[in-house]
Parts: structure tokens; sequence; C-alpha cells
């Protein structure tokens, strides 16, 4: 759910003064209420981090589940109070402790995860997608607990994502950004 206040662009100073209890993001400055997750969300989120957190143990790499805030800023937006696009994507996996302060990541993750529920697809899979390319997110995966079935997208040398790759429950998915990571889906979709 959006609001909007007379073509006001809404930035992070607005989104720090946003009620703690609620979830929200912003995207080109126009704020967007967050759904609470459903339970098979949470199952579906918990085993995903377990799986990455187990592996990222002693790396330099760190895993956030939500609600984990993420600053997507652009090359225009002097300072962080600026940013018109705050995210808060379901799981980030950040390589580089530059980005991380007391407010959450300033810049891409290395990877981001979102979980869709009917109400987040289009979020999800048009307007994040592009913002998560365009800001240079190495690694993007789609998770849609309903069909069983995770979408990951690679960054590429030109910096598009490349070809989708789908996977099932059946299935094992060998992390690009971390070759010797394989996340065994049979886990993440059993509930």
């Amino acid at each position: 759910m959006s609001i909007s206040q007379e073509n006001k662009e809404y930035t992070f100073r607005d989104y720090l003064t946003y009620p703690e209890d609620e979830r929200w993001e912003i995207i080109d400055g126009v704020p967007f209420m967050q759904a609470s997750p459903t339970p098979v969300h949470q199952e579906v989120l918990t085993e995903l981090v377990r799986q990455m957190a187990n592996y990222l143990t002693d790396k330099p790499c760190k895993v956030f589940p939500a609600p984990f805030c993420v600053r997507l800023p652009l090359s225009t937006e002097k300072n962080e109070y600026e940013v018109k696009n705050i995210v808060e994507p379901d799981i980030s996996i950040i390589c580089d402790k530059a980005k991380i302060d007391d407010k959450g990541c300033n810049g891409a993750p290395d990877m981001i995860i979102e979980i869709i529920s009917p109400s987040s697809i289009k979020m999800d899979r048009v307007v994040k997608f592009n913002k998560y390319e365009k800001a240079g997110v190495k690694e993007y995966w789609i998770v849609e607990p309903d069909q069983k079935l995770v979408s990951v997208f690679v960054l590429q040398i030109n910096q598009r994502y490349g070809r989708t790759e789908i996977y099932t429950e059946d299935d094992k998915i060998t992390v690009s950004i971390f070759p010797d990571l394989v996340i065994d889906l049979i886990d993440v979709f059993t509930s």
C-alpha cells in the first residue's frame, strides 16, 4: 500500500520518522507499507537464513534477514538523507563491511532474496528487479513459496541480469557468488 501527498518525494529522512513497529519501503520517493509476513513466508525465510548463516560462519560476508534497511543511493543524491530508494529485502548478504552502519546498509548488497506474496509480485518481479539490477546487486533470488519455485538472476559483465534460472523444490542451487555454497530447496520448502 502506498501513500502520497501532492507529489511530495519522500526520502531516507522521512523513512527515519516512521514508527519502528511498521515496515516501510520508499521507491523513487514513494512510500509503501509492507504487509505482515505469513507463517509460510517466515518458515522459508528462516531455513534460507539458516543455511546461508551456517555457511558464512567465520567468513567476511554476513546475512541479514528482514527487517533490515537497505539504501540504494543514486549518484545525484548528495547525502544519505536524500536517498529516495530504501528497501527492506527479506534477506540481504553483504560482504563489504564499509556499507554497514547503525541504520542498515548503504549501497547494494552482494545478494538479495525476496520471498513473494500475492501483494508483492509486481514490486518484486518488476520494480525491485530493476532497482537491484541498476544498483549492482550481484545475485537476486525471487522465492515463490506457493509454487515452490526459485528464480535466480545473476549480474553479468554488462551489468544486466542474465538468463533466469528457475529451480523447483527438488533442486539444489549453487550460489554464484559462493560457488561452494549449495542451498537444498527440499529443506526450504518443507512445511
